[in-house]
């Protein structure tokens, strides 16, 4: 097929940047509108508003993280598939896997609606920011289908050669999103709440897109009759278990954020939080976005076993990352009283110790990448299990640590210095993984 010739071309830098690109500058986008939702609700509704959004954050995470879990890891299933040429049968597992997002998209509102008003009442929160928790996950949960579908359709666009269709998607629902954001929130005066159906109606547009695409049999992968093979999903499931730990525990750490921040500052250290985290997302989503795009070609040339390409396209990844990471250390110090004075005013206890945190924790930005890229890596191999030890180690197992040990000794400074120190000792567990697995997989 003419779309899977990309996969033949030579692995030459503007090659790989042809594949990472588009979904850097999709990644970073969907961060962008994310920030934006940020800057509409603490401006035009409050600061504890802005943290209300933080709290709900670890339900929304888990939403996240099984998406993520069935995109990245049936990816990976189906492209290697492809690789193999059995794609009759990765177009049944792709279409099976689509079926069980649905399903699991159906059953996880469900159960929000039904835990929503326990996990709020057992934090102490005062009755403002307790009602705009609830009324802001309650509509967002509304989503939960098209928000499943957006993550898969997003990767699976890119794997069939359609990386500027799922950048364009990503844009016009980034535009939708911000363009309702005003209306529901300044003109409609529909509070917190307008947020979360901008937010959603913007991520359905991904989703929409990609069933109507992938009805259409010119595609590389495209719908037909389904095969409930029951490997296909633990397959899926394991290779993308990973990343479903690592949006998972982002949900616990975020947790784990709140309540100390409610401990050491109250309310306005949830806001603080808040701010830091957009920053950090915004950063981050370039590696998040390169990853993803050479991905597909990690899966294609490991299933191919054509080790000259794999090793090119890794060495090749391992320069850009290190290229990117010099880049957003410098952009956050420099522009971090600009960023953090659009979501506070200097007069505003929130803007001290954002300034403050960020700063610190832009030092994090230094590892993040090489962190993302090696968990995505293994992800691509097929080697869940290395991906999963990598991602759980980095954002549960060091962090806990972090953030349980250093603000006894620093206090409020301990919980931003947290982050970095656990990137770092998360680094050097992937350089012992990469080394090892190095003459395996012949990267």
């Amino acid at each position: 097929m003419e779309e899977q010739n990309v996969y033949l071309k030579p692995v030459t830098l503007k090659n790989i940047l042809k594949f990472a690109v588009p979904t850097i500058a999709m990644s970073v986008f969907m961060s962008f509108y994310t920030m934006v939702d940020g800057l509409f609700v603490s401006n035009l509704v409050g600061t504890n508003a802005l943290s209300a959004v933080n709290l709900a954050a670890p339900v929304i995470q888990l939403v996240t993280a099984v998406s993520t879990m069935l995109a990245t890891g049936g990816s990976a299933v189906i492209m290697k598939k492809m690789g193999e040429q059995k794609h009759e049968e990765a177009k049944e597992d792709f279409t099976f896997l689509v079926l069980v997002n649905v399903f699991a998209g159906i059953v996880m509102c469900g159960i929000g609606y039904v835990v929503m008003d326990k996990i709020f009442a057992g934090m102490n929160l005062s009755a403002d920011v307790s009602g705009y928790c609830k009324d802001y996950l309650s509509h967002y949960l509304l989503f939960t289908v098209p928000i499943l579908l957006m993550n898969n359709f997003t990767l699976y666009m890119i794997a069939s050669g359609k990386a500027t269709l799922s950048l364009i998607c990503s844009v016009a629902g980034g535009v939708l999103n911000m363009v309702l954001d005003y209306v529901f929130i300044a003109v409609l005066d529909m509070g917190i709440s307008g947020a979360a159906i901008a937010t959603g109606l913007g991520y359905s547009v991904t989703a929409v897109t990609g069933l109507f695409v992938f009805s259409q049999k010119k595609s590389l992968l495209h719908f037909k009759k389904p095969s409930f093979r029951f490997k296909v999903l633990v397959n899926a499931a394991t290779n993308g278990c990973s990343e479903m730990a690592t949006a998972l525990v982002t949900g616990i750490i975020t947790l784990m954020f709140n309540w100390t921040m409610l401990h050491y500052v109250g309310e306005d250290g949830i806001a603080a939080v808040t701010i830091i985290m957009y920053v950090l997302m915004f950063a981050s989503s370039l590696y998040t976005g390169y990853s993803y795009g050479v991905a597909p070609m990690l899966s294609f040339y490991h299933g191919e076993q054509n080790y000259g390409k794999l090793k090119k396209v890794v060495d090749s990844s391992l320069k850009v990352i290190a290229f990117i990471s010099v880049i957003t250390v410098a952009a956050s110090f420099l522009l971090t009283e600009p960023l953090v004075s659009v979501f506070a005013r200097p007069d505003n206890p929130v803007y001290g110790l954002a300034v403050t945190g960020n700063k610190i924790c832009t030092i994090a930005l230094f590892f993040i990448g090489f962190n993302i890229f090696a968990s995505g890596m293994f992800t691509a191999l097929s080697n869940g299990i290395i991906s999963a030890v990598l991602a759980f180690s980095r954002s549960f197992v060091f962090m806990l640590f972090t953030m349980v040990v250093l603000p006894m000794f620093f206090g409020v400074n301990g919980i931003w210095m947290a982050t970095p120190v656990a990137e770092l000792m998360a680094l050097a567990l992937s350089a012992v993984m990469y080394t090892k697995y190095k003459k395996r997989y012949g990267y």
